[in-house]
């Protein structure tokens, strides 16, 4: 399990750039992707095709996590994250083919099976960001 511990909030809230996000912001970022890939595993398994986009400049401004308590960040990170896992483990075999629109103006379709090892991938890129 990752340890959060040893990063002091204000590393947490320090921007490298204004427009750049912060540590905070993208732990933020992490819960908004969990919160969409949570909604195409389960949509996707009975809806085939369904466009599902995800606005993710967008989920971190609204969301304001910047101004939000980093104990509450971590702590729905953390659940967001279990729940994936149980939802991951119940998918059935023969789901994992079916598909999502993801395109923002443009059909983009990909299987519940390539959202689950994106979501992985993307997991790790930005776990390393932070705890670098």
């Amino acid at each position: 399990m990752i340890d959060f511990k040893n990063i002091p909030e204000a590393v947490w809230n320090d921007k490298p750039q204004p427009l750049k996000w912060s540590k905070k912001e993208l732990l933020g970022h992490l819960i908004d992707s969990a919160s969409n890939n949570i909604r195409r595993l389960v949509v996707g398994q009975y809806e085939q095709g369904v466009k599902i986009v995800y606005h993710q400049d967008e989920w971190v401004k609204y969301q304001n996590y910047q101004e939000t308590d980093i104990t509450e960040v971590i702590m729905l990170w953390k659940l967001l994250n279990y729940r994936i896992s149980q939802v991951i483990e119940n998918i059935p075999e023969e789901k994992l083919q079916n598909t999502c629109d993801t395109g923002k103006g443009k059909i983009e379709m990909h299987s519940l099976s390539f959202f689950i090892d994106d979501y992985l991938v993307h997991l790790k890129y930005h776990l390393n960001q932070i705890t670098a």
